[in-house]
Formats: structure tokens, sequence, C-alpha cells
């Protein structure tokens, strides 16, 4: 066998010598005993303490270690699987399109960096059980990164890369009775490191697990399992291929919870290919509203009779396929609403384990979620399986991006022969092959409707091969690739139009040109930070547009790394915490998950965007659509729930029996109207409003996987009836005129004014000062990260120093403005006009009307100065002393909401803390708003505070002003609590998340420009 020749980790046209073939991911057993414990003895895991060497480069790492004679003993330990940089070596670095040795070492396509590219050498000691015997023993290596070498007992085996996918090889020639020595040096970065520029932490290592096999004489190595269904769904085949060695006989049985559909035998090929193909008629159609699994056992037998291997194989029945420019599963159009995601764990990195994977799952079941699309690489197998079992639909992406090589062409700062691997021959063989491991190993699995060669890497003839080795694979999937979009001469490389982030105009306009292929967004509404304003724009369409058939949201998870602070607290990293460099900072920040896996409130928007059934209401009348391709509204619980002023009144299960694709009138029931006329009846509404508000609620009717009896899949809402009287109060208060300050008494309160200074002094309330600093007008919110993308802060700069430093004591250098007061009957007005420094100059006024009760109304009026821009945010900001942690509000919860992202807010009563307002986005910024609050209370722990009131205004309660949360890049940053922060606004603009790199909020959600605005609300002790 040849020696490891250094110079293929730099050539792109080897990338592996002696790897064995890829095959199915199927488990083989000794016996079906065996089989129910679920641990086979044909395996041996080699995961756990390795001996450990890091090196900056090649030139430092000690030459022989594979050596029998050389001895590690001295050498580290380290945990296998995992990072090296996550282990205490190397460091992680985040970059995105750029390469991480850019700007450090100068280098083309195919070279490598020599000055830093660290390797990593480990060496395994072990000693085969007795038991463990086979006609040949190999070794299976899941996932490296980014390539290696492997030796045993001194003897080289052979070399591979590809990061994403497993590689094997047979060890049987080199193994020794006794201890054996089994050393890998794994290099950071290879030629193929190229085609592995995803946007994702760098990291190294062997990172997922490491396992021996045996092979029994008579064996399976590979297994294809093909399904087909007639037109009619009513009758189905399986056909099976399995590459097989030995004689003997290949018994098959498949069950459908626990029933017996068909057995059978056969005997196996002396060809080394052993097909058969049955058919049968008690079909049950997988999909993920009903992931039906059928159950295949292969029980291999040798000549004798001898079982040699079980194997168990889950089987879904499913027909995908494109009809007349539309996708369809099992024969109707399907809607995608999906997810990208990152293989990702903040404990581990790129190594979760099986529990964060399914608190995955369940966690995107539970939001409607339905299908993902691995970006941009292959991840661990277990999460294919159970994609299959729990229902969700899979675009399975193989690992290629190249985003850093073409980027630079269309910048115009590199030639277009920088790009690869577009049309370049010595790139082709490697995409080839990682197309065959990618297709091999997964091709069992229903789940996976679609197979991707990439992400952002171009076009080109070596993409339209990759698109090519598909389809010569599999005809039963389609094939997707957004990268032709730069390069459109082999526009058959993806059966359907895929695009990121474009407008919703922009699938129009492409829709009406382009006739013959359905369009989805492999990427769409970037959930950057406080994200994901107006993604129902994309979601609608889906309802309107039949060929626009949805999309996956960039991204599911935050890319974040657990560290210490100084003070060893622990905070969410990401890029240049690490002093990596270059980096790009929080653009590792994208997830509608934290990076503890816990939902962000951008969930609760995704949920009700992606819910299967929808409520319209009309009058006296609500209609149910059913979204649903195959399940029918009745197999959930309806229930009708009628909320006064945010609190039940009545509430009624309903029938509700809506087929799949269809709607359906329902009347509202009388018993409603007579809730609503007994209520009034016994209500006297003297004074505010009195709301009724009707909910339609779908929940599970019984337990499942991923969530309990009662979870609530849908909801719709409409506010039935409303009924509002002025407020009124005639309480006698007395009125104090000082030189300088104006009282204001009443039996409760007391209210103190200044003349000349920022407005309400004092505020006391039995007996204790409420306010900590005079109410302020605000126009500011804390940039979010699409603000930042867009440029928000630069537009919008003069409102934020307009926030910061209002003016009551009239322009510079001209006439003082005194507060103007005006006393009522039962009430009095103290006037303010506020000078702000913006540029052209403009002014707003504050009038605090006080009542004898204690209430004050406040109207703050600002008329539109011709030549100004909008502004982020128009209302009235209030410090309260910390204490005052408490929030209960009657409004849009239970999570955040924004002018653009509300939809999926429910009108109720909701009580909070504070603190829990501070959404755990990586970077602080706007979080916590509330919209359509039509009151707040902010207590402390006995019930005692404020209360805000008013016509659905914008509502925050955090424990940081604006500019503390601007100021601050990380939690750690953010300074002690001294207060609870109140903003009581008209309107905040919408948050944006087209995209996070200069989508602006839509014209719709911000607030309007060049016109007088006006907003009033109340607030009293209480």
């Amino acid at each position: 066998m040849n020696e490891f020749n250094y110079e293929i980790v730099k050539n792109p046209e080897i990338f592996h010598e002696n790897r064995m073939p890829a095959h199915s991911d199927h488990v083989a057993y000794k016996s079906l005993s065996e089989m129910t414990t679920g641990k086979t003895s044909y395996r041996l895991s080699l995961d756990g303490v390795w001996h450990f060497h890091y090196s900056r480069n090649v030139k430092d790492a000690p030459e022989g270690f594979w050596k029998n004679e050389y001895d590690t003993t001295d050498w580290d330990r380290i945990n296998v699987p995992a990072h090296i940089q996550m282990e205490g070596y190397d460091k992680p670095q985040y970059v995105n399109v750029q390469y991480p040795w850019d700007g450090s070492e100068d280098i083309r396509p195919g070279e490598i960096p020599e000055r830093f590219n660290p390797v990593a050498d480990y060496v395994k000691l072990f000693t085969l059980p007795k038991d463990f015997k086979g006609e040949k023993i190999c070794i299976s290596f899941q996932g490296v990164e980014s390539g290696f070498a492997l030796w045993l007992n001194g003897k080289y085996i052979g070399y591979s890369e590809d990061s994403f996918d497993p590689s094997e090889f047979d060890l049987t020639d080199s193994l020794v009775k006794g201890e054996n020595k089994l050393a890998v040096r794994v290099f950071k970065w290879t030629s193929s490191s190229w085609c592995e520029d995803q946007d994702f932490f760098r990291f190294s290592g062997i990172f997922r697990s490491v396992f021996l096999f045996a092979v029994p004489k008579v064996h399976v190595s590979d297994i294809t399992i093909e399904t087909g269904l007639s037109d009619d769904y009513k009758t189905a085949s399986i056909e099976i291929k399995a590459a097989t060695t030995g004689s003997g006989t290949m018994e098959l049985g498949l069950f459908y919870k626990g029933e017996k559909i068909l057995e059978g035998k056969i005997p196996l090929s002396a060809s080394g290919l052993t097909t058969g193909k049955c058919d049968f008629e008690k079909v049950y159609l997988w999909s993920a509203e009903t992931p039906n699994l059928y159950e295949l056992y292969l029980t291999i037998t040798d000549s004798r009779g001898v079982v040699c291997e079980v194997i168990k194989q889950n089987v879904g029945l499913r027909r995908f396929e494109m009809k007349n420019g539309l996708m369809l599963l099992n024969g109707k159009r399907i809607v995608f609403k999906g997810v990208n995601r990152h293989e990702f764990s903040h404990r581990n990195g790129r190594v979760p384990d099986r529990e964060e994977l399914i608190q995955d799952i369940v966690t995107m079941k539970r939001h409607n979620i339905n299908a993902i699309r691995t970006s941009h690489y292959p991840d661990d197998s277990a999460i294919y399986e159970l994609c299959d079992i729990y229902g969700l639909y899979m675009i399975a992406e193989n690992n290629l991006e190249t985003h850093g090589t073409w980027e630079p062409f269309e910048r115009g700062v590199e030639t277009e022969d920088f790009i690869v691997p577009k049309d370049k021959p010595e790139w082709k063989a490697m995409m080839l092959d990682r197309i065959d491991s990618i297709y091999h190993r997964n091709k069992n699995h229903p789940a996976i409707l679609i197979w991707s060669i990439g992400n952002e890497a171009f076009g080109g003839e070596v993409p339209y091969a990759m698109s090519r080795r598909f389809k010569e694979h599999d005809n039963t999937r389609l094939v997707h690739y957004e990268g032709l979009f730069h390069d459109r001469r082999y526009n058959d490389t993806s059966d359907m139009e895929s695009q990121m982030y474009p407008p919703v105009s922009a699938i129009k306009e492409f829709l009406k040109k382009e006739k013959k292929k359905p369009f989805i967004c492999c990427e769409y509404t970037h959930a950057m930070g406080n994200s994901c304003g107006g993604m129902h724009y994309y979601t609608d369409l889906t309802d309107t547009e039949p060929r626009y058939q949805g999309g996956f949201i960039w991204d599911y998870i935050d890319q974040s790394i657990l560290k210490k602070d100084r003070y060893g607290n622990y905070f969410e990293a990401y890029g240049g915490d690490f002093y990596d460099r270059p980096n790009d900072s929080n653009f590792s920040g994208n997830g509608i998950a934290y990076g503890d896996r816990t939902p962000s409130p951008k969930m609760q928007e995704v949920k009700f965007n992606y819910q299967n059934i929808s409520v319209e209401f009309d009058k006296n009348k609500f209609k149910v659509i059913n979204k649903n391709l195959f399940v029918n509204t009745s197999e959930f619980d309806a229930r009708l729930q009628l909320l006064a002023n945010g609190k039940e009144i009545y509430s009624k299960a309903i029938e509700c029996d809506v087929k799949p694709l269809t709607s359906k009138a329902f009347t509202i029931p009388g018993e409603v109207t007579l809730a609503i006329r007994d209520y009034e009846t016994g209500y006297n509404l003297t004074s505010g409003a009195l709301e009724f508000v009707l909910i339609v609620s779908f929940t599970l009717k019984e337990s499942t996987l991923w969530a309990e009896k009662g979870h609530e899949v849908a909801f719709g809402q409409t506010v039935l009836k409303k009924m509002v009287k002025p407020y009124k109060c005639s309480d006698k208060l007395t009125v104090i005129r000082g030189k300088n300050n104006i009282g204001v008494r009443g039996d409760e309160f007391s209210a103190l004014f200044s003349v000349m200074a920022p407005g309400l002094l004092s505020y006391v309330y039995c007996g204790r000062e409420m306010i900590e600093k005079a109410p302020a007008p605000n126009f500011w919110r804390a940039p979010n990260d699409n603000d930042t993308g867009s440029k928000m802060q630069q537009r919008y700069a003069q409102w934020k120093i307009a926030s910061m430093y209002p003016c009551i004591t009239g322009k510079p250098d001209s006439e003082m403005w005194f507060a103007k007061v005006t006393e009522g009957k039962n009430s009095v007005k103290i006037d303010y006009r506020y000078y702000l420094p913006t540029m052209p100059a403009s002014e707003c006024s504050v009038t605090y009307e006080v009542f004898g009760d204690g209430t004050i109304e406040t109207t703050m009026k600002y008329d539109a100065v011709k030549g100004l821009p909008d502004m982020p945010e128009f209302g009235m900001i209030f410090k309260f002393n910390a204490d005052y942690d408490h929030l209960t509000w009657y409004g849009l919860g239970e999570q955040e909401t924004y002018e653009d992202r509300k939809r999926g807010g429910k009108i109720g009563i909701y009580s909070n803390k504070v603190a829990d307002n501070m959404a755990k986005y990586l970077v602080p910024q706007e979080c916590g708003n509330k919209c359509d609050v039509r009151w707040a209370r902010v207590t402390d722990f006995k019930g005692r505070g404020i209360e805000f009131t008013g016509d659905n205004i914008s509502f925050s309660a955090l424990p940081y002003t604006p500019h503390e949360l601007e100021n601050a890049m990380h939690d750690y940053e953010l300074p002690q609590v001294h207060y609870t922060v109140v903003r009581c606004a008209l309107q905040q603009m919408g948050i944006a998340g087209d995209d996070s790199w200069g989508a602006r909020p839509h014209p719709e959600y911000r607030l309007p420009e060049g016109k007088k605005l006006t907003f009033t609300f109340r607030f009293k002790g209480i």
C-alpha cells in the first residue's frame, strides 16, 4: 500500500484514497432479539477519549506519530466526537461569505493556507473483543472536517475529504491480535475547503461518531427501496435492490402497525445484486400531516439457514412529482412551510445530541413548520430518520457552497476564473462523488422529497452535471438549486425556480413570464435578531398564486456558542467573541429559535402564518379554510370562545367537518349573541370600553409524538362588538399656581408640573412617588439588526437626538417657552411645547389634563415639517422604580408584537415580569413591544403601580432605555437595572425582515411622513 503524500491535500482532483463506496444508512443486527435492544454487535464504537496533539500547520506536526514505536502517552486527551475548537484548541471562527484565510494568505482556489492551517493528530488504542468477528473489519468516520489521513499499526490505510459525509475504510489486512494503534491526521483546510464556504462557524476535527463494523460472510452492504403507487392510490408496490455477498436467502416481511402486509423469500444473487418486487393493497400514505410508516424486515440467512443479518427499514408510501408546472405530493399541490436548519448546538457546535434533534423537530411541529432544508450540507443521519417518523418534508442538501469565489467576481474585484466549480473539469469528480455520497446514504428516507446540489455556488457545467447525477440515481424526487439565478446557461439544473429573498412583487412578475416551473424561496424572511416582519406577504401568496409553493425561513436556530465573560457568567457568543479575525460578527444569529433551542418571539408569528387552518369572519358568520392536503378539520377539536374585555364569558365545542383543501361557512351560534346581551345588561359602562372578541380555535384531539392533547394548532379571532364611552370624572381637585411650578391635588394623589423645566416633575399616588424622571417625548427605538442593515441609524439619527435633547425653553437664542395652564370645571390642562433639534427644526406639544381621581390624560401632537423623514416611534417615555417589575396588559400576546408581525398575537390579558420582555437576541436591540394594547399595568409585587389606557396603543416595559440597549453589543454589557422604562406610543415602525442588509419596513408599517400626528392616552396610579 502506498504511503500518504501530503501533496494530495492541495489537489482538488484527489479527494480520497482507498475509501469504500457510499451505501445506505441501514443498520444490520445479528438477530431479531438483538434488534429489539437497539444495539448491534456488528459495530464497535470508538467514541470517547483519544490521544491528541495540536499543531499550527503541517510543518510543526509530529512526523511518524502513526508508527507503533511512536509513544503518545504524554499527549493531551480529547473527546471524540468533538470539534477541536470546542475542546480548547485553535478557536471558533465565524465568517459568512469571505474565506477564513482571506487577508492572511494570498491563495487561489484549490490551494491551501500553509502558514496557519491547524493539524489535529489523533491516536486511539483498541483491542478487538473476541466475539467481534467478520470476513472483513472496517471503520466508519461519520464526519471529519475537512480532510484526514488514516493509519493502522503504522500502515497507511487511506485518505478522505468531504466534511459531512461518511468515510469508510477496510482495516482487515492491517489488524493485529491484541492492541491496535489507530492514527488519524486531520487537516483543517484542504483543497475541498473552497467548496465548504457555508455561512457558519469554521471548525475542524472528528466531529461525528467513529465505529468499527464487522462484515459477515453473507452480507447486505447497500439497500435501495423503491415504492410505487397506482394512479388511484389504492394499490402499491415495493421493490428492493440489495448489494449482497455470499449465497443464501433474503426473507422479507412488510408490516404496518404490527399487521403483516406481505412476506416473501428471495435467493441471494450470485451477481451481487439481489432484487425483488411485490404488490399490495393496504395503502397508508406518508405525508407530514400523516407520517404513516411501514416496517420492512429483511432477514439474511446463509446457505445452511443460519441468520447472518437482520435489517429493519422504515418505508413511507408517497408519490412526489411535477405535473403541469406544480409540485404534487400524492396528487395534491404541496406548500412548503419550511425552515433552513444548520446542525448546531451552543454547547457542542455542529455536534447536537439526539435529544437536541428531537427538541428541534418537536418545536417545529408545534409551530406548524412542515419542512426542513438541511443548509447547506448533509446532517448526521439521525435527523433524516426522525423526519420520517415525526413527519417533516426535507430538501436534502449536498455539501457545497463557494459563495466566496463568485461574490468577489460580481463585485468586480476578481476574474471569472476565480469561481468554482463552474465549468472546471478538475472539480467535477469531487462534486459528483459528493452527490453519490449524499444519495446513497439517504435514499431510503421518505421525508426527502427534493435533492439539492448545494448552495450559492454559481452555475455552470459542473452544477448541471451534479443535477444530472441525481437524476440518474433517482426518478422519484426532484432536484433543487438556487445558484443558477446567477448563471442561466444551464437552467435545467433545477426542476423549480428557487431564489433567495426576492420581494413578493418579483415573484409575481417572474411567474407571469415563466409558465413551466413552480417557484420556491429557498431562503426568505431573514430572521436575524428581532425580525420576520412582513412574513405574511409571502405566506399569503401561496393562497393566491398556485405556482408559488412556499419557502424556507432563514433560519431555524441562532448559531451561538456558550462562553464565559470575565466574571464567569455564560453568554451566547458570536463572531469576534473568540478574537477570531476576520469575522462577520452576529450575522450567525438568524434563528427563530435561540441558541438554547427555546422558541424566540418570532416563532409565534411563524406558527400563525404556517397554520393549516384559517378562519375568516364576516358579520354573523365565519368561514373555516382547511389548507391541509389530507386531514379533515374533524380530526381536531374546534371551540368557540367569547371574551369580554379579555375575560372568557362563553365557550363551546363545535362540530367542524371541513374536508382537505376546501372551506365551509358557519353561522355564529345564537348563544354568542345572548351571552353578549346578558353581559351588557349586567355591565355598567360609564366610561371606557366594553369589547367582545370571538376566537375560533383548533386543538389536538389526542396526544401525538410532538404535542399533548389540547395543543392549539390554529386559531382565528375578531372583535365582534365594541362600545366606547368617553372618560369622565367629577372628582374635585385643587390647583396651586406657584412661581416655578404648578401643583395639582386630589384626594389620593398630587402632581407637580414645572413651568420652565421639562414637564411632569412628580406624581404621588397614595403617598408613593411614582415617577423617577419627567416623562418625555420619544421618537427613537434601539435599532434592530434589520435597522442596522438598512442604515436606519444614519437615516433617522436626528430623531435619536430629538429624543435625547428635547427642549421646552424655546429655540436656542430665542424667546423662552413656558407651560400654559388652563383650568376647567373638573380638570386642569398643562401644555408644553418642545423644540426638537432636527434639520430642519421641528416642534411637538404635550398636553397633560389632570382629573380629580388622579388620571392624567396625555395628548402628544406633532406638525410635520417639510424635509424631515418619518420617525421610528411617536410616543412618550417614562421611568419608574425598578421595583415596579410586573407587567399585565390587555392586548395582543403572549409574545412581543409589532405592526408588521402581529398576526400571531392573540387578544387577551397577559402577565409577565418586566425582565421577561428582554428577548434573548444575540445583540441587545428593540424588543418586548406589545401592539393593540387597551390597557397595561406596571406594578410591584403587591400590585401597586400605574395603569395606562388608550386605543390600541403600542406599549413597552423594559429594564433599559432604547439608548442603553443600543450601546450594548452583548447582554453582559447592559448596565445594572435601576428602572422600569415604559414607552407608550401611537406607533412604532415595523421591524422588517425581507432581508437584513437593506430592506426597510414596508411603507404601510412606517409612521406616515409629512402628516400631522396626534396621540392620546391616560395613566393613573393604582
